[in-house]
């Protein structure tokens, strides 16, 4: 199952808006939220709360890509977000989301018995390329037990 699949199946939210996940890996995620007419704001586009989630589910999207082999030890958790919106955002919308700390350097805090907070960072676009948002999610990896 793919990570995109994998986050459908899991978050409700992310179904329910229909996100497509065109791109999963740890350098990138890419996701779509696309033109639907139930999430539209009062100006025709999509409304400020389903580009939140598409920014948020493209940000666990490559939290998962990226910490996927430590979930057996530890359980990623967004602690905190942060949104602004830039542009008014017509039709078609893409998150492209970003690790803002080496994933490397997350591990080691991990293995040094640490629960390590680092940012993925989201731009959101519309067709024509124009950022219309910018987002950053904390989140960490909370050790289990």
């Amino acid at each position: 199952m793919s990570i995109g699949e994998m986050l459908a199946a899991t978050v409700p939210m992310a179904r329910t808006l229909n996100l497509e996940f065109l791109e999963t890996s740890p350098e990138k995620a890419v996701v779509a939220l696309p033109d639907q007419s139930g999430f539209h704001n009062h100006v025709g586009g999509p409304h400020a709360g389903a580009m939140f989630t598409l920014g948020e589910s493209a940000s666990g999207a490559i939290v998962l890509a990226a910490f996927g082999d430590q979930l057996a030890r530890a359980v990623p958790l967004a602690v905190g977000a942060e949104i602004t919106y830039k542009k008014l955002a017509m039709g078609a919308v893409t998150a492209t989301a970003t690790l803002g700390r080496p994933a490397t350097e997350v591990v080691a805090q991990l293995d040094a018995g640490e629960r390590p907070e680092f940012p993925v960072t989201v731009e959101i676009r519309r067709g024509d390329g124009a950022v219309t948002g910018e987002m950053t999610v904390v989140w960490t990896l909370r050790p289990n037990g």
